[in-house]
């Protein structure tokens, strides 16, 4: 059998400066794009071919860093690097702009929901993650808690894929895993171990491990050991210990931007070298000391720095990406 190759299938332009963020919607039908021109495109495809939809243009005065679908596809929060983050409302039949989150005090760096839809996360240069509980159907939004554990730029959020757990990542080159209790949301990991800022983080789909990529140039695989593990691991609380199971080094010579696992197991990441890069993990590894091969390396995906991919949440051999070169592409990798 051939080993699968990622091959370009569409270049998405329209942006006017670099893209930061790109995010498909539920369905996989639409891709929801964000740029340092303040605007947010929405793409879909129109007889076989990727057009844009439509352009969102009124919501912030800056940057926008980030985009987020609610698990519903009916709602799309954008984070700006005017400190502010704004939810956009399609169910009247066109985005609206229903609702503008204020509180962080600098630039809101990502913003993403949860995946029963009822919790929002933002995270910003203040240092700060905030949750926040959506009301009424998505039309109010109230600050549930404001954490203050990192002592850096906050850069990403991520919720896991079945509980109410919350990562971010940050230029103080830790990961922190956060818990709802008591009706407040405490720290209850940290993962430290990069050596520079942690850019992004993303959970498999079992939520049993978790991703990280940095400016160190390495992927981390961590795992989540529960009390009472098979493995002897210790677990000095009730709360599962994250423990570093695997380093990848060596594959990447600039920083780490982003990074994605697919539901069906595949990495991929992307950064300052232009180049996205997949892994896969080896088959038949040991799954608590894995190994993960580079299956593809494609060099000058973009024409400058990569800053975000995803991979399609309903078909996992697509991905999109996008660069300040102020493109989108859509890949499609088999």
């Amino acid at each position: 059998m051939d080993s699968p190759k990622l091959k370009n299938i569409a270049t998405l332009e329209g942006h006017l400066e670099r893209v930061w963020n790109v995010a498909w919607n539920p369905t996989g039908t639409l891709l929801a794009t964000a740029g340092a021109d303040k605007t947010i495109r929405i793409w879909g495809l129109e007889d076989e071919q990727w057009v844009c939809k439509t352009v969102l243009s009124d919501g912030h005065q800056r940057t926008i860093r980030s985009v987020s679908w609610s698990p519903c596809g009916n709602m799309l929060a954008s984070a700006s690097f005017d400190g502010t983050v704004c939810i956009w409302d399609k169910r009247s039949g066109e985005f609206q702009c229903t609702s503008t989150l204020e509180g962080h005090e600098n630039e809101v760096k990502c913003v993403v929901w949860s995946v029963s839809g009822a919790l929002l996360s933002t995270c910003s240069r203040d240092k700060s993650v905030w949750v926040w509980d959506v009301l009424d159907d998505g039309e109010e939004f109230e600050c549930a808690s404001v954490l203050h554990h990192h002592t850096q730029d906050v850069k990403c959020v991520r919720w896991h894929p079945t509980e109410n757990l919350l990562a971010s990542a940050s230029y103080d080159d830790t990961v922190k895993i956060y818990k709802e209790d008591d009706d407040d949301w405490t720290a209850c990991a940290s993962l430290e171990g990069h050596e520079s800022t942690v850019w992004s983080i993303a959970f498999d789909s079992t939520g049993e491990r978790l991703a990280s990529c940095s400016a160190d140039k390495t992927v981390k695989i961590w795992r989540s050991y529960k009390p009472g593990n098979e493995q002897g691991v210790p677990t000095p609380s009730s709360d599962p210990v994250w423990k570093c199971v695997c380093t990848l080094s060596g594959q990447h010579n600039r920083p780490i931007y982003d990074i994605n696992w697919s539901a069906s197991g595949a990495i991929a990441t992307a950064g300052g070298d232009d180049i996205i890069r997949i892994f896969r993990e080896t088959p038949g590894c040991d799954a608590h000391q894995p190994t993960f091969d580079l299956v593809w390396e494609q060099p000058k995906a973009h024409e400058s720095d990569v800053n975000c991919v995803t991979w399609n949440p309903k078909n996992s051999s697509m991905l999109a990406s996008c660069s300040d070169d102020c493109k989108v592409k859509i890949w499609n990798f088999s």
